[in-house]
């Protein structure tokens, strides 16, 4: 078969999403990769402010793109900013530039969709399945259309334990759903959702499988493909190693914790962070869409995009690995020194978040007030509090992805394909990948420059005294006025010294045998 460049060449791309967070790094990696691509037409929608041609400009001169512009100064020429709103009818394009799409586009990327958990069923249903269904119908006008590639959610059907790269039956009918929006109010709406969603845990999920189904009917006039990412975090190594913008996600997480202010989560330790790099989820796209555009496969082909299945990694790891990543590159301003402790149990975290979050919060707020601040830490915890609650369902539970299709297409790459769009999750190693995302997120979400980690790191120590030192009056405390009164501490007490002294007397006989 051709490689994955040559099929590309000469090719016009049709990309929507492209201002969001996989969307760009596909941009990026397309034009890099395969640089005779003909052309790129990104479709965006007028922001409040700002231009879709300004959009795609921030876009394209941030630090992303800085190995594409130093290998290809005028890959922007390559790219088509094209006016569009998904959710409209005929996605609100005009006339003349519909029908050069119609004529031109080979191959459709649909990248865009919302990604808030806590979006509300009548938008989520309007941006992630209304916005594909007004995509197919425009594909299905297209003369030279090859492959539609849909991306959606390893999670779409994670109300189920085991889960197949296949395309389950709806929860509901889409097309019904939709009617039915039009007519209600959202008082209604918002009644109706949660019997509407059933076991699954949010509107977003929820409507990626509506999504996947649209998809799965347009199979039979279309070539569709249907990605499955996971939990999407930074870069492994391209452009370059820890690369990330968002703060969603993982990011959010990760710098909570490293300036001091997430102190405890609810997970399960055991429970398989199915973390995959962004870098791998876009390779992936791409060869996939590749071979389906090469094979013309009968059936509509999904790849779960996974790493629990062949490199899996715990949130206990993750926790302690952040934990050891951001003693070494700190984050500056740290309020706390930098420890977090997961709980399954939501009685025992509850009461861990109210004396590692909620009190030292309030107190701060204090302290705040009496200096003439304006308080501000107990709003940052409640708003932390509610994010962390609508990642709980995904840091408690574990999945079981099939992913005999990514073993698949991995093996039909050439060598040459498989160095330069590698999806091989075997040869991740987690601990240089923490400590790379951590360093990303400092770097790029941040902008933190790595000449303060020195004064970052003379905090830091001085926070970790702190915390030594309040414990250790703390612990005081607590014995002198609650404990040591009674005959039977006192007892205790005595107990352990004991115990220390014959310890230490054994340990010093030993060593002078030894010598």
């Amino acid at each position: 078969m051709v490689s994955i460049p040559e099929y590309y060449e000469g090719k016009n791309i049709l990309l929507t999403g492209g201002t969001g967070f996989m969307g760009k790094v596909l941009l990026e990696k397309l034009l890099r990769s395969c640089p005779k691509v003909k052309a790129v037409y990104v479709l965006v929608r007028q922001k409040a402010g700002q231009t879709p041609e300004a959009r795609i400009e921030e876009i394209t001169s941030c630090k992303l793109f800085d190995k594409l512009r130093e290998e290809q100064p005028d890959f922007r020429a390559k790219i088509i900013v094209v006016t569009s709103d998904l959710t409209q009818p005929g996605l609100e394009l005009s006339e003349p530039i519909k029908k050069e799409l119609i004529e031109c586009a080979n191959i459709i990327f649909h990248c865009a969709a919302t990604v808030r958990f806590n979006e509300s069923l009548r938008d989520a249903v309007r941006l992630n399945v209304v916005a594909t269904q007004e995509l197919l119908l425009l594909a299905q006008q297209m003369k030279n259309l090859e492959v539609f590639m849909h991306i959606s959610t390893a999670f779409a059907y994670c109300n189920r334990k085991q889960i197949e790269e296949v395309v389950y039956p709806p929860p509901v009918d889409p097309r019904k759903l939709i009617d039915c929006l039009e007519w209600m109010d959202d008082g209604l709406v918002n009644d109706i959702t949660p019997k509407l969603m059933g076991d699954r845990p949010n509107t977003y999920v929820f409507t990626k499988a509506l999504a996947e189904y649209v998809v799965l009917q347009a199979g039979a006039k279309l070539n569709t493909v249907i990605m499955r990412p996971s939990i999407v975090g930074a870069s492994w190594k391209e452009p370059f190693p820890g690369w990330i913008d968002s703060i969603h996600g993982p990011s959010g997480f990760l710098i909570a914790a490293g300036k001091g202010i997430l102190r405890t989560m609810r997970a399960s330790n055991n429970a398989v962070a199915d973390l995959v790099p962004v870098d791998v989820a876009i390779n992936a796209t791409l060869a996939a869409a590749w071979y389906s555009g090469v094979n013309r496969p009968r059936n509509v082909m999904v790849y779960n995009c996974t790493t629990g299945g062949t490199n899996p990694f715990h949130w206990g790891e993750v926790g302690d690995l952040s934990y050891l990543m951001f003693e070494k590159v700190p984050l500056e301003g740290a309020i706390r020194y930098p420890k977090i402790s997961f709980h399954s149990n939501p009685i025992l975290h509850q009461c861990c978040a109210t004396v590692k979050h909620t009190i030292p919060a309030f107190l701060l707020d204090i302290v705040l007030v009496l200096t003439g601040r304006a308080p501000r830490m107990m709003k940052t915890i409640t708003r932390l509090h509610k994010a962390m609650m609508l990642l709980e369902y995904f840091t408690s539970n574990s999945w079981i992805w099939s992913t005999e299709n990514m073993t698949m297409l991995m093996n039909q790459l050439n060598p040459q394909d498989k160095k330069t769009f590698n999806f091989d999750v075997r040869q991740l190693h987690w601990a240089e990948y923490i400590e790379n995302y951590c360093m990303g997120t400092k770097k790029y979400v941040l902008n933190e420059e790595m000449s303060g980690i020195p004064a970052a790191r003379k905090h830091l120590n001085k926070l970790r005294n702190i915390r030594y030192g309040f414990n250790t009056v703390l612990v005081i405390l607590i014995w002198r006025i609650f404990i040591a009164r009674s005959q039977m501490a006192r007892n205790i007490w005595y107990f352990v010294v004991s115990l220390c002294y014959k310890f230490l007397s054994y340990f010093r006989a030993s060593s002078t045998m030894r010598y």
